[in-house]
């Protein structure tokens, strides 16, 4: 565990936006127009909106990415096609970049993350004394959603620390089980799939094998709790409207008109 920063003293934070070609679901992803623009370029766009994030890079293994990411002006890594995860990827770009204490994990998918919702991980940094990795959560209003499995939940301390995360319902209020037309219990998060990762936690991570917990709910995050990394959240108003299918970008193209 490792001190936090005085508040004086602004850490370095680099973001790296993982993007790859290759998706089983929906190819080419990262480049599909959204108003006129790829959708790399929106999430580029708002990542840079953020003034604590000192710098920016698209990291991809793929040429036609990064030709779309440079036309609109952004800063491209190139790397290996062999990463098993967008974490990995990351980690290959901040290894090139040992000045950053901090590595920002944004998602290409999210063409409308909130440059808020950025800054409030960050301020995790100065928040949440000694944390490896700081995520966000959202608070569920719906037992649908909470119960809805492709939805990640998070159970949280009341200071923020992360315990679990699972797709399951959870926590369980055993002495009043949640019926249909109620409210799921208090305390239910959406968990937000954004990582803010101190550079040598970060390392630590890539390293570690896939363990039983992630194996059983494909969750990553479930790899840093069992090797006993330190994982907080913030708290935000919404999740982000993300795109994993063509269906996900038919419904974002009609809701913009």
């Amino acid at each position: 565990m490792s001190p936090s920063h005085p508040a004086s003293e602004q850490p370095r934070v680099l973001a790296v936006i993982p993007a790859r070609y290759a998706s089983t679901r929906f190819p080419g992803k990262p480049l599909v127009d959204i108003e006129g623009k790829p959708m790399i370029q929106h999430v580029w766009e708002r990542v840079r909106g953020v003034p604590a994030i000192e710098r920016v890079l698209v990291a991809t293994d793929n040429e036609r990415i990064a030709q779309a990411a440079r036309s609109f002006g952004a800063e491209v890594a190139m790397t290996s096609p062999a990463h098993p995860s967008g974490t990995d990827r990351m980690w290959e770009v901040a290894q090139t970049l040992p000045e950053f204490e901090w590595v920002l994990n944004v998602q290409g998918d999210e063409p409308f993350i909130n440059p808020a919702h950025l800054q409030a991980a960050l301020e995790g940094i100065q928040r949440f004394v000694g944390a490896d990795i700081i995520t966000l959560v959202t608070p569920i209003h719906t037992v649908g959603d909470w119960q809805e499995p492709n939805l990640v939940k998070a159970v949280l301390t009341a200071h923020g620390q992360a315990l679990y995360f699972s797709r399951a319902p959870v926590p369980y209020h055993r002495d009043r089980p949640v019926g249909i037309s109620e409210l799921p219990p208090q305390g239910a998060y959406r968990h937000i799939g954004l990582y803010l990762y101190r550079r040598t936690a970060l390392e630590r991570f890539t390293q570690l094998p896939p363990s039983p917990l992630e194996q059983l709910e494909k969750l990553e995050q479930l790899r840093a709790l069992e090797a006993g990394l330190m994982i907080y959240a913030a708290v935000v108003p919404e999740a982000p409207v993300g795109v994993d299918t063509p269906a996900d970008l038919i419904r974002i193209r009609e809701s913009l008109g």
